[in-house]
């Protein structure tokens, strides 16, 4: 497990004010590092740092030394790591799947070739390291060449069925290529599912414009997408993998780590290519440099590397202690923290009327990047944290991407500190502000606040939206606070004259924005109906709205019911969808908005729907015809819709060899069922 970082203060008895007795530390140090355990591999909404969860550790691992007589099975230290989610099945592990121990300087690593040598009683030893990717571990199962299963890491020896969401990534083959002319009988292949910087910066921009929170960091946002109930969310991320190590394997021999590499791309399975061959410690001395100096331009996150002895001969002499392997460790880069003062903290007020705090911080330079102010989500968050204006804080670039305020650092205080409270009227408008009981956020309730109008203009605008180049966060404040624009209409009746009265704006920028201006008045019903800022419709239900009614008019006099029944929309967007539309004021900025040139193109509604437009199909059991993929191609190819799942909307079950639990379910509630032949002759009517 890989975390962050929060100190670990000594455990004190808050009657007595004194230090526990040692049996007692060591119960509470369990029990906070369980608690993380959870928040991290099952919850995916880690607390605190992995530079603090190590020192828990750490700390934990000491006090246990020092007192072997209160060391139990069910400690951390002698275990791998936390009970999978409830929300899947598990698959046991047929090799457990260990993390590795930490080094934190290069001393360390120092240390671990120190002890591998004196156990091999040898001098030279060959390592392999590569780069320690910020990711979730899964293992995949390929039996004579076919994937057929994928689990993540679990607690080491059980772990999630992914199998549904790991088939979505594109990287991860579901057939091996042949080596030699054949494949593994058995082949388990351990890997880190991640997602790149880049597609992870562009997830986040999406969601922004949708006015959605953005990702913490590209971790979470890998391990949330590959628990995923729903496929269809897995695969609309970019997830990737690199393969880097094997569980259990038959019909072919492996020697080393470098034997290993090698082979796998030939089979189809993605490594790594910035792996080095070590001889000798120094070598991975330079190479956790190299990484550490590079980590900047890499394209994914790493917080370290992985050193491996190359032989695996070897490897079976050192073995393993009850958490760890002797033959392995991860070689930890520095937290990217920073300590600064908090000199305030502001208000923002976002489109949906929601005031953010936001900290204003001395100036702060964290991993090559000035840090001036970070997001603090909600008073709750404030208070969880006891963070008071003032205070010495730990800021910390989530995922190195993201500035947050890690936690306070209460021995610095002088008593000058305040407590933060969040305002009663908003900062922008003065109207009152309330909480929902349900809810974290405090809401200005004025919908026509300044501060919620220029967001909902920003909104109108996106590249989701009517994506009109040319118009950013500054022209359209100024904008907005001369008057010029009042209503979301007044945005596409803007004139030349006026926009010359802007402030830096000459005859060239005026004019291709006019243009700009005109081409964005012909847009497309999904489109529009994004850029209305309709909560909870995004870019995907804008698509699944104007595919199901086709026009403008025909969705606005929809029921709560009608929507509701529409798969992907659920009752809370109904409910949204349908008030929106009922609402006089919403009429009337349609109704100005068309006035003021806004055109929607057509949809057909006369174009040939594919044979099996909207029926579903889950495939249970091995197919011996093709694959489940393939058949699932076919189907979809047909304009039918492939689950993973049985419910009430499923139209047909196929049934492959060994069925599982699915067979059973349909059968209960008299779902049609298919077997392989009848499913391929069911396809060629269509075909």
């Amino acid at each position: 497990m890989r975390l962050g970082l929060t100190s670990s203060p000594l455990f004190y008895d808050p009657v007595l004010i004194m230090p526990l007795p040692a049996n007692q530390e060591i119960e509470t140090l369990r029990a906070e590092i369980e608690r993380h355990n959870h928040l991290y591999y099952v919850v995916a909404e880690p607390e605190i740092s992995d530079a603090e969860y190590d020192a828990l550790f750490r700390k934990l691992q000491g006090l246990e030394a020092q007192h072997p007589e209160f060391v139990t099975a069910s400690s951390p230290t002698q275990r791998v790591g936390t009970e999978p989610s409830e929300s899947f099945a598990t698959i046991e592990h047929s090799i457990p799947m260990l993390s590795f121990s930490n080094a934190f300087n290069e001393e360390q690593l120092r240390d671990f070739d120190r002890r591998v040598r004196s156990l091999l009683d040898t001098d030279e030893i060959t390592y392999v390291a590569e780069p320690k990717l910020d990711g979730l571990a899964v293992e995949l199962v390929y039996r004579e060449g076919q994937l057929m299963n994928g689990s993540t890491r679990g607690d080491g020896r059980m772990g999630e069925d992914v199998t549904a969401n790991l088939r979505t990534i594109r990287s991860i083959p579901l057939r091996l290529r042949e080596v030699d002319g054949h494949v593994p009988s058995v082949l388990e292949i351990r890997g880190e599912v991640y997602i790149e910087k880049e597609a992870f910066a562009t997830l986040n921009r999406r969601r922004e414009a949708e006015a959605m929170q953005p990702f913490a960091n590209p971790r979470n946002l890998a391990a949330g997408t590959l628990r995923q109930l729903d496929t269809r969310v897995t695969a609309s991320r970019s997830l990737s993998i690199y393969c880097y190590d094997i569980g259990r394997v038959e019909g072919i021999t492996i020697d080393s780590q470098q034997q290993l590499l090698g082979l796998l791309p030939k089979l189809g399975l993605r490594t790594n290519p910035l792996y080095r061959t070590c001889e000798g410690i120094e070598d991975v001395v330079a190479f956790y440099q190299r990484i550490q100096d590079e980590r900047e331009i890499l394209p994914y996150e790493a917080d370290g590397i992985v050193v491996k002895v190359d032989s695996f001969a070897d490897r079976g002499i050192l073995g393993s202690v009850s958490r760890s392997p002797r033959w392995a460790i991860a070689g930890k880069f520095p937290a990217s923290q920073g300590i600064t003062r908090l000199n305030d903290i502001t208000v923002s007020v976002g489109r949906t009327g929601a005031l953010t705090p936001v900290a204003e911080l001395e100036p702060v330079r964290i991993h090559g990047v000035e840090i001036s102010s970070a997001t603090l989500h909600n008073e709750d968050e404030i208070a969880r944290k006891d963070i008071r204006v003032g205070d010495t804080v730990v800021v910390e670039r989530a995922g190195d991407v993201i500035p947050k305020i890690a936690r306070s650092m209460p021995e610095f205080r002088t008593g000058d500190e305040r407590l933060f409270v969040m305002p009663t009227t908003c900062p922008v408008c003065g109207s009152e502000v309330v909480r929902v009981e349900t809810q974290a956020a405090h809401r200005c309730l004025n919908t026509s606040c300044p501060a919620r109008f220029k967001q909902s203009v920003l909104h109108f605008i996106s590249k989701g939206g009517l994506d009109i180049e040319g118009m950013g966060p500054q022209l359209i404040a100024q904008l907005v606070d001369r008057g010029i624009v009042a209503a979301l209409a007044d945005v596409l009746t803007l004139d030349r004259e006026t926009l010359l009265s802007l402030d830096r704006f000459g005859p060239k920028s005026a004019d291709n924005l006019l243009s700009a201006l005109e081409k964005a008045k012909h847009t497309t019903l999904p489109r529009f109906l994004f850029s209305l800022g309709i909560p909870g419709v995004g870019a995907h239900l804008a698509d699944v709205l104007a595919n199901h009614f086709r026009a403008l008019d025909a969705l606005s006099k929809a029921s709560e019911d009608e929507l509701a029944a529409i798969h992907e929309i659920g009752p809370l967007s109904a409910h949204n969808i349908a008030a929106f539309f009922a609402s006089e004021q919403s009429y009337q900025m349609v109704a100005d908005l068309q006035a003021a040139g806004l055109t929607l193109q057509p949809i057909a509604d006369d174009r040939e729907l594919p044979a099996l437009a909207g029926q579903r199909f889950v495939f249970t059991g091995s197919l011996t015809s093709m694959t489940r993929s393939e058949a699932g191609e076919r189907v979809k190819s047909l304009g039918g819709i492939v689950s993973s799942s049985v419910s009430k909307n499923t139209d047909y079950i196929i049934l492959g060899e060994n069925p599982g639990s699915k067979a059973d379910k349909a059968r209960e509630i008299g779902m049609l069922l298919l077997s392989e032949l009848e499913f391929l002759e069911f396809l060629k009517s269509y075909e």
